[in-house]
Formats: C-alpha cells, structure tokens, sequence
C-alpha cells in the first residue's frame, strides 16, 4: 500500500521547538502512522520534511512563522486521524498555556523587569530572528541559551564577541542542552550536582556523559554547551575558551571536562593551551581526533576516545587516581552480525 501523507499549515503561529518535538512523538504512536513532524516553515525544515518522505503540495507556500503539521500513515484514514491528533494537541498546549498565567511578557525587556532576579534567557525563535533576540539578552545583561538553528555563522561570531565583551555565556545556536548550577536546560537529564565541569560542542554527548557520571557516582558543577561550530576556524573556539575560563575560576569545579568533533588545528593548539592553563586535571573527548594531532603528553590532560571514557576518565581524575581504558571488544560473531547491520 503506498503511503499517504496529509499536511496542514497554520499561518504565524510560532511554537517552541522542543513542544513541537513532543507533539510529533504522540502522534507517531497512533496505529498506522509512519512518521509526523511539527516544525516551522523555515527553508531548512522544509528540506528535512520532504527527505523524511513529508513533502505535499500545502508545505510549499508556508513561511518561516507558519507551523507545518505532517504525517505520513499506510492509509487515508489513519493520515487523517494523526493529523487531527496533531491539532488536538496543539489547541490543548495553547489553551493550557493561556491559563498558566495571567500576564504573559511580549518582550524580553518587559520579562526581565517582571523577574529582576533572572538572569539567563533561553530563547526558540526562527534562525532570521536569533540574532536580534540573543543580542538583546546579552545586552539586558542575561546568559543566552540559543536554541534556534539555521543562524548565520557571522551572526553567531557577533553574538559571542558580545557575550564575552560582557563576561555573559551564549551557548549555541543550535545549543540542546545545559546544565547551570544544578538546572538543567532544554534537553538536559537532571542529575546530581558535583565538582566535574563540562564544555561541550555535542548536546547529546553533554548528556550521555553527565549520565555515565552520575552512575558512577559523580556529579556536575555546570555543563556548558557551546554549539557545534565553536571549535571551527569560523568562531575560533570564542565560547569553549571563555567557558573554561569561567570553569577554571569556580571553586566548586575540581575537573574539566572537554567534548566535540576534531576541532581545527589552530583552535585546538589554544584549547589545549587553555586546558593546561586552567590548573585543573581534565579529561579530553574529541571525537576522531587522530592521535598524532594530540598534543605533548601532560600530567594535567588526559585524552579518550569515546564518551564513556570521557566519564570514566572524569572520575578517576575526581578521586585522584590513575585512569585506565578499557578496550571495547567483541566477539567475531557479533561482530559480523553489527557488519551486517543486524
């Protein structure tokens, strides 16, 4: 049977992302849906949508403010079905939303003077729109949590140049998780608080060593995501550095903790120089690095090859004593059937 899909977009009604993405996992559970997505009409998701087999002829005129409601089901009627689920969902999260407050901020300027005691803002909006946003937090004195995607790299170079100017945090764009002082942010897993800081440019590699952390009976001071590009030659690692500055000086953090992809040489060269610099033993995970672009050995640096590792390394350093990893084996029938993607 071939696949339907049905769309529907509703003009200038913005959501936050991380509502939209619980939307479309309850309607994935229905009988006979394949796949639904809740996103805004940006170009990108656009894009995202018709690679996951989501395309229809409604999705075409929608604009960056619209939100699009997807599914692709096995027949007309359960297409129909989670569709309406889709907007069942929505009204309900608007009507609740409605009447968890009255007086809700249309600003920033105006949320900040109705909390005088806040300071960081997390902010979801459509990546044309970001840059303003960040500015303006950064500006009222706030942290910035970015959570949009589809920012400009110059945007992002601006936003942390002002961030730092400013001695403030802006983590992101595309920042999924964080953990500040106990809080955790956007997709973060709560877990218990501890002297083990983390900079990351991977949010899902922030969490699963977080976790791996509180099993073994660990704790995190802060984690701070930066977003995937820091570590790039465009941004030059402006938050990684000015995080682990901030790291550095926090009595509550005894050990650092470093994730992302292979940053670039010339970033590296200062990260690592940062790390040493920082007087706190640190663990280092980044993913692919080859060997020969580590630097020197130090008594202060030890690099891993994989998430667990990192939090293994992390809490060996906690506890003062030598860190050991662990080969990963695995038999040569299991082996062949992961080969053979079973």
């Amino acid at each position: 049977m071939t696949p339907i899909v049905r769309a529907l977009v509703k003009t200038n009604c913005y959501q936050d992302s991380v509502a939209l993405m619980r939307l479309a996992s309850e309607v994935k559970k229905l009988p006979g849906v394949q796949e639904a997505a809740a996103m805004m009409g940006t170009p990108a998701n656009k894009v995202i949508l018709a690679e996951a087999g989501l395309d229809a002829p409604e999705i075409g005129p929608a604009q960056p403010n619209d939100l699009i409601l997807a599914v692709r089901a096995g027949g007309a009627a359960a297409a129909e079905a989670g569709l309406a689920r889709a907007e069942e969902l929505l009204t309900t999260r608007q009507a609740q939303a409605s009447a968890a407050v009255a007086f809700r901020p249309r600003t920033l300027e105006t949320a900040a003077r109705t909390l005088p005691g806040a300071n960081l803002a997390l902010i979801s909006v459509p990546g044309e729109y970001a840059e303003a946003e960040a500015a303006r937090a950064l500006r009222l004195g706030l942290h910035v949590l970015l959570f949009s995607d589809n920012v400009p790299v110059e945007a992002e170079r601006r936003l942390k140049d002002l961030a730092v100017s400013r001695d403030l945090l802006m983590m992101g764009p595309d920042c999924g998780t964080a953990l500040l002082g106990g809080v955790p942010l956007a997709f973060a897993n709560v877990v218990p608080r501890g002297a083990v800081g983390i900079v990351s440019a991977s949010g899902t590699g922030l969490q699963e060593v977080s976790c791996l952390l509180a099993a073994a009976g660990e704790g995190v001071s802060h984690g701070i995501g930066v977003g995937g590009r820091d570590l790039g030659d465009a941004i030059q690692g402006r938050m990684t550095l000015h995080a682990l500055r901030a790291l550095a000086a926090d009595p509550a953090t005894e050990v650092l903790v470093l994730i992302s992809k292979p940053p670039s040489a010339a970033v590296a060269a200062k990260v690592f120089q940062a790390l040493e610099a920082a007087g706190k033993p640190a663990a280092i995970c980044c993913l692919g690095l080859a060997a020969a672009d580590r630097p020197v050995p130090s008594p202060r640096l030890t690099f891993v090859d994989t998430l667990e590792e990192a939090a293994q390394a992390a809490a060996a350093l906690r506890r003062g004593l030598p860190f050991r990893p662990r080969p990963f084996t695995v038999d040569l029938e299991e082996a062949e059937l992961l080969a053979a993607g079973q």
